[in-house]
């Protein structure tokens, strides 16, 4: 399937000078062939380093007589959780030289041990400082004595072009540090990444193989244009279409791990909207299918205080194109909070301008937050309610009534309850607040119904007590 391809600019202003495009060139002489990347990879790859993790894992085996009304009691311990260490092999590269270091999620996400290597074979201890599974980022910081450490100064990912030489630096099969080159075969590659990691990467044809992670995507410069993540495959194998995280977006992980961050906050929209199409286009006099129509919007959110209307469309964010909702979020995640963007409105067939705070989510009205005691039938549950906040947290729509699961506790779980669902009624009297709860559930008899939202769908958990 045909896909258009995006260029994508940020308006970043990172710590590094960028370097003038000038400067990046095709060799014109014999003898710089003949030079290769050897002085460019003995710059860059001591600031590469590989990281083995370990982390904790619950696997359950499945009864063979799961359901059956009579063998089931006798083979309970047939299915009991099991405890076992998974190891993970990845890359990183430091980013500062006290010792930050960058990598990916599926890496080091859930970690309880993680060992950092240096090329000269120095050992670091480390612990993650910010995760995010759905960028598939991770910032760790190195224990101990990490001081003066090699790293890599970050490049504006914007000014990245098609055609420039890379290199991809890791640790692929755990064979060792391994270089290897290639071009930027794309740009704003959106939806193509596997794994957790949603959001927009540069495209690579340098081999990016299984324990590439984490590892670094150089420019000819040194410098670093981005964080490989993952490949598109069908053997498993690498066949030139490789991708990595722009460093416009790391640089606003780094910072928020040096402010203190432990999560990755991103900008709140409080919208929902979709990309134009080419009959919407020509509905709407665009000469060109582009920009987001905007559906709904809540009322707290920013845009709409801003003059966002309902039907309005979006062309651009900060003077670059938006072409579909996951874009937007991306270009106001580089943004970061506490900046303003602009954007360009298409509004009753007029086109103007429009400046938004990039601010979270707001905690209000309050979440209310209670987790059920041993006199509740589902102690353990913790629920919230549904404010701009919680919403953003568990990835759940606005404008939905109820109450939020945040975690499920061990009875809950078991009767099918996750986290994400949103409690509207038990045994047919309507739930809207955390303190109606408890009374009900004590209310209720000994069969007991729950009606739950999940992912836009009615579900009934039906249980007896």
């Amino acid at each position: 399937m045909f896909r258009k391809i995006i260029l994508v600019l940020t308006s970043l202003t990172l710590m590094t000078t960028v370097p003038l495009m000038a400067e990046t060139r095709v060799p014109s002489s014999k003898a710089e062939i003949s030079l290769g990347f050897a002085p460019l990879v003995k710059q860059a790859a001591p600031a590469v380093v590989n990281i083995y993790a370990k982390r904790v894992v619950q696997t359950q085996s499945r009864s063979p007589f799961a359901g059956d009304p009579f063998f089931e009691q006798f083979f309970r311990e047939f299915a009991r959780p099991q405890q076992r260490v998974q190891n993970s092999l990845g890359s990183g590269v430091i980013l500062t030289a006290d010792g930050y270091v960058v990598s990916n999620y599926h890496v080091v996400g859930m970690a309880t041990d993680i060992r950092v290597v240096l090329t000269d074979r120095r050992e670091f201890s480390a612990s993650v400082v910010l995760a995010d599974q759905q960028s598939d980022l991770a910032i760790l910081k190195l224990q101990g004595d990490a001081q003066d450490m090699p790293y890599l100064p970050l490049r504006d990912s914007s000014t990245v072009e098609v055609g420039e030489l890379v290199l991809a630096i890791g640790n692929p099969f755990g064979v060792g540090q391994t270089v290897s080159s290639g071009i930027v075969s794309g740009l704003a590659r959106s939806g193509t990444a596997t794994g957790s990691a949603r959001g927009y990467f540069l495209q690579t044809d340098a081999p990016i193989n299984p324990g590439n992670s984490g590892g670094a995507l150089i420019d000819v410069n040194g410098d670093l244009i981005g964080v490989n993540t993952s490949i598109l495959t069908r053997s498993g194998g690498s066949n030139g279409i490789g991708f990595a995280i722009p460093t416009a977006l790391v640089a606003q992980f780094l910072k928020q791990a040096q402010d203190g961050g432990t999560q990755f906050v991103r900008p709140w929209a409080g919208l929902t909207g979709q990309a134009v199409d080419g009959d919407l286009a020509e509905s709407l006099g665009l000469t060109l299918p582009e920009g987001i129509i905007i559906s709904d919007m809540h009322p707290e959110s920013p845009f709409a205080k801003a003059g966002v209307r309902r039907g309005d469309v979006i062309l651009m964010v900060d003077d670059l194109p938006v072409n579909s909702p996951p874009e937007m979020i991306y270009r106001m995640s580089v943004a970061g909070i506490g900046a303003k963007s602009t954007l360009q409105l298409l509004s009753q067939g007029k086109l103007h301008d429009v400046v938004v705070p990039m601010v979270v989510a707001p905690d209000r009205p309050k979440r209310a937050a209670k987790t059920l005691s041993q006199r509740d039938i589902l102690e353990g549950l913790s629920i919230a309610n549904l404010n701009p906040a919680v919403e953003e947290e568990l990835k759940l729509p606005f404008g939905l009534t109820g109450v939020a699961v945040t975690e499920t506790g061990p009875i809950a779980a078991r009767i099918g309850l996750r986290r994400g669902d949103v409690i509207t009624a038990i045994d047919g009297s309507a739930v809207e607040k955390t303190k109606d709860v408890g009374p009900a559930l004590r209310k209720a008899g000994r069969n007991i119904t729950l009606e739950v939202l999940r992912s836009g769908q009615r579900v009934v958990l039906r249980f007896r007590v």
